[in-house]
């Protein structure tokens, strides 16, 4: 291929408003160009580095006996309606109406239209195990698309489903995929973390992310370097430390009577702990009411802790969307007070004896603690929390925090990395197949659900967590097996006969040998081709000046940033040895 020929619109500068490296290097690159919030169009450059992303993924899932397939994504309403999903779906998911009033949707995921395939098509428990693979378009209606191919509103997405007989079956295909996955991320050079993740709406017993630690993340992993474990930050615990943040055991702390104390405009954490009297955060109760689908509940935290409504919905066992703070109005309707000056010690407030009152563990045998006393400008203090709070469970319920202890080891601190998520597996069991029909016929002719699991790579996103991982200051470090070209021939002075023909030598028997060849056959200064060849990312480069009157040319790496002269009657050995050298 010719650069003359092909369009690449790179750019020296960015556009304003781009933080992400790989956003900014796409748009410079001429990779990318936006359309609209969230949806960009592909660029040739982009197309080649995305079809050889596909090929690898491919690659491996024909590897554990995947079968590909193609499904429609405008879709009937009525399916997520019998799964449960089209209202969970929430605002996420684009929804239309055609010319005779049918309810569509564009897809989000296709659980829903491959367990129909399943239904209508798996009859016998000799037809299975299956995995159904696609690549696909998918629509989200993201509100705050960014980071470039990061998170958008129209995607590419693999999305495959297996189907077994029963859950030792769904564990292997599970597994299967744990290890395919691994695979692809290693084929393409990306260093990714396994972590336990929330199944959200999604469903099942259990899913596992795969995190690319980066600082354009928005996810956060919990890591401990001790023991290894890792989990996504919503799905993270952590254990309780037998101390409390002064270095005194809890084991020592000594009741005291519970006492009522004027706060006049106290209303925060930092408020109170800054008050004279107040007690540091770690020493307050945070006193938070959930509405929790048709139900409210009481939560307590420490003062330094955040709530985590993942943990919160999977304890009551009810959607994350039903999950929220109430308003003061209700509030104040069953404590008396307003946020600020709630608390949950017993008889404090009328309202407390019909919650359900749920206390994280990092309160479990805390005493001489300050809370509200449910009347506004009053704080108690001395209050010890298992004698003074009618507790009804405790359990996890707050954002593990940098520095925890862990709970897998001898209570190693963990860390808080930014990620994105690059993968996403789940056991899905029977959530879809008894929703939508999809039974097979047993050995002993009952018909049985079959279990299923789910899994999903973002192809685009995949593509920019690898420039996010592989750039420096001057452009894209494209690893050789996803660049979109292997080698870029850029002759200097292009303009003088010897120096044009021995470029044109090279790029035919570099073509000829099957490298991936570009020719920068334009009329452009030097300093205009070098800056634009590191800017795309290629691998490797061949510069063709002056000295080729002397038999010599010069081979550059883009990953390793070395230069050497080289002979032009062996540069097809040189370049396959640079080549060898790469990634």
């Amino acid at each position: 291929m010719r650069w003359s020929q092909l369009f690449i619109p790179t750019a020296r500068q960015t556009p304003q408003g781009v933080e992400a490296a790989s956003h900014k290097l796409l748009l410079r690159g001429g990779y990318i160009r936006p359309l609209g919030s969230g949806v960009y169009s592909l660029l040739p450059l982009a197309v080649r580095v995305r079809q050889k992303i596909i090929a690898i993924i491919k690659e491996e899932m024909d590897a554990v006996s995947g079968q590909e397939f193609l499904l429609p994504s405008l879709c009937p309403a009525e399916i997520f309606e019998q799964s449960g999903r089209l209202e969970g779906m929430g605002e996420i998911m684009f929804r239309l109406r055609d010319r005779k009033r049918q309810d569509l949707v564009l897809g989000v995921t296709h659980e829903e239209i491959f367990t129909t395939i399943a239904a209508r098509d798996l009859s016998s428990y000799r037809q299975l195990p299956q995995i159904w693979y696609q690549f696909q378009t998918k629509f989200r209606d993201e509100p705050r698309p960014r980071g470039g191919l990061l998170r958008v509103r129209e995607f590419t997405m693999k999305d495959s489903y297996s189907f077994d007989r029963d859950e030792e079956g769904m564990r292997r295909s599970y597994e299967a995929h744990r290890l395919a996955y691994e695979k692809i991320f290693k084929r393409c050079c990306l260093e990714v973390v396994v972590a336990e993740a929330d199944s959200g709406i999604m469903g099942g017993a259990m899913s596992a992310e795969f995190l690319c630690p980066l600082s354009a993340g928005e996810d956060l992993i919990v890591r401990c370097p001790a023991c290894g474990y890792a989990a996504n930050r919503e799905k993270a615990e952590s254990a309780v430390s037998a101390t409390d943040e002064d270095g005194e055991s809890l084991e020592d702390d000594t009741d005291e009577d519970v006492t009522r104390f004027a706060t006049a405009g106290i209303k925060t954490i930092k408020q109170l702990a800054e008050f004279e009297g107040g007690a540091p955060a770690h020493r307050q109760i945070k006193t938070l009411l959930m509405r929790a689908g048709a139900s409210s509940v009481v939560v307590l935290l420490r003062g330094d802790h955040e709530l985590n409504p993942v943990a919160l919905s999977a304890f009551l066992g009810v959607d994350l969307e039903e999950v929220e703070p109430l308003e003061e109005g209700a509030i104040r309707a069953i404590m008396g007070a307003g946020p600020g000056s709630l608390g949950a010690v017993r008889d404090s407030a009328a309202g407390l004896s019909c919650l359900e009152i749920l206390a994280d563990r990092a309160l479990q045998g805390r005493r001489r603690m300050q809370t509200g006393a449910n009347a506004d400008g009053f704080h108690l203090r001395g209050v010890s929390v298992e004698r003074d709070i009618d507790v009804s469970a405790f359990g996890s319920f707050r954002l593990v925090q940098d520095g925890d202890p862990c709970a897998g080891c001898s209570g190693s601190p963990l860390s808080l990395e930014k990620a994105v998520e690059v993968g996403h597996i789940f056991q899905l069991g029977k959530r879809y197949s008894e929703a939508l029909g999809a039974a097979v016929v047993d050995e002993s002719g009952a018909r049985q659900a079959v279990f299923m699991g789910s899994y999903g790579i973002g192809v685009e996103r995949l593509m920019a967590c690898v420039i996010e991982s592989h750039h420096d200051d001057k452009g894209v470090r494209w690893p050789l097996a996803l660049a979109p070209f292997a080698v870029l021939v850029t002759p200097v002075n292009s303009g003088e006969a010897d120096i044009a023909g021995a470029a044109e030598t090279i790029y035919r028997q570099l073509r000829d040998a099957g490298l991936q060849v570009l020719l920068d056959d334009r009329d452009e200064r030097a300093g205009v081709k070098f800056n634009d060849g590191d800017l795309t990312g290629i691998p490797v480069r061949v510069t063709v000046g002056s000295k080729i009157r002397n038999g010599e040319i010069e081979i550059f790496s883009r990953q390793t940033g070395e230069s050497r002269g080289a002979r032009l009657d062996r540069v097809l050995d040189d370049v396959r040895e640079v080549l060898a050298g790469c990634s």
